[in-house]
């Protein structure tokens, strides 16, 4: 394993979560009983869609500075919720029907503004199959989007705050993962009709509050650590990492990322019975106890920049080898 502060680290060894998964249905198959769906995800959804939309509306007549401070202590929470139920039905996991789960996503991407649930759903199949392949993982930064932003206070926290910008950006690179198909067009017309109507009845203070509620629940605010949380080497060799602090109840359990790579196909509600069954296999891995910590973390020391991450030796570095 070779390490430069002007790349990623890289690792001849399998990603782990196969081999603990293994390991675990081995001491303790009781575990595939928390292998299910949730259907009452949906009503989550239902319920965040109406908060969004009700406190846009109670804000229609409000300044912009009122609706940005409301989404940064409100919204955001309830968009980062959003992006955890699209999460969910990216896995199926909240119906049996794949066509209901694309629909659940969608709808989850409502108050989002900017449409984004079925893209994800690619990408991030892709991102547990090929767990650090820099190719097929698009949950890695590109190396220009690293060199860029660099190791500096200003240049993390810029990151932050246009991080959907950034993710866009890195699809060039992930040629084999098609972007568009006919769900990605029924998700933006509906998110970008929702937009549409939300400024024509309510106004654009409305949309505003939906916009920046947006770009806190994944960029420059304490629950963007989420996103540095899930693989960032805060402990190397070890390259994925659960949180497991109070947040995790508005966040529907998104911080326990061990037990989500390692079991895929159990729902949010079941992740901490994981854990709790098996205890041996997380108790002794590096996690984190607060986001807020992790944030100001991130954003301050200038030994963790979007290369802390690990990579693989797959599709990259055979090409490079060629």
């Amino acid at each position: 394993m070779t390490t430069s502060k002007k790349d990623f680290q890289y690792s001849n060894q399998p990603e782990p979560h196969k081999i603990r998964t293994r390991a675990i249905l081995n001491a303790h198959p009781e575990v595939r009983n928390f292998i299910g769906r949730n259907p009452y995800s949906f009503l989550i959804i239902m319920f965040v869609i109406a908060l969004q939309l009700f406190i846009a509306y109670l804000l229609k007549d409000q300044s912009w500075w009122i609706a940005l401070i409301v989404a940064f202590f409100v919204g955001a929470f309830a968009n980062h919720a959003c992006y955890v139920l699209i999460h969910e039905a990216a896995h199926n996991l909240i119906f049996k029907s794949r066509v209901l789960n694309h629909i659940a996503g969608i709808l989850a991407d409502i108050p989002n503004v900017v449409p984004s649930a079925i893209s994800f759903r690619s990408y991030h199949l892709k991102h547990h199959s090929y767990q650090g392949d820099y190719y097929l993982d698009a949950d890695l930064a590109s190396k220009w989007e690293a060199k860029f932003i660099g190791n500096s206070l200003i240049g993390k926290a810029f990151w932050e705050m246009m991080f959907p910008v950034f993710q866009a950006l890195r699809t060039p690179r992930l040629k084999d993962i098609p972007f568009m198909n006919f769900w990605t067009i029924i998700n933006w017309i509906v998110v970008f009709g929702i937009d549409a109507l939300v400024i024509i009845f309510f106004g654009w203070t409305s949309f505003l509050y939906l916009l920046f509620s947006f770009f806190f629940s994944i960029g420059f605010h304490p629950l963007g650590a989420r996103w540095i949380q899930e693989h960032y080497l805060i402990a190397p060799p070890q390259e994925t990492y659960s949180y497991y602090g109070p947040a995790n109840i508005v966040a529907l359990n998104v911080g326990y990322h061990n037990e989500h790579h390692d079991f895929p196909s159990i729902p949010w509600n079941n992740l901490p019975k994981v854990k709790a069954t098996a205890p041996e296999f997380y108790d002794n891995l590096v996690y984190h106890k607060s986001w807020t910590t992790l944030w100001i973390k991130f954003l301050t020391d200038s030994n963790l920049s979007l290369f802390s991450r690990m990579v693989r030796e797959g599709k990259e570095v055979r090409e490079e080898t060629q």
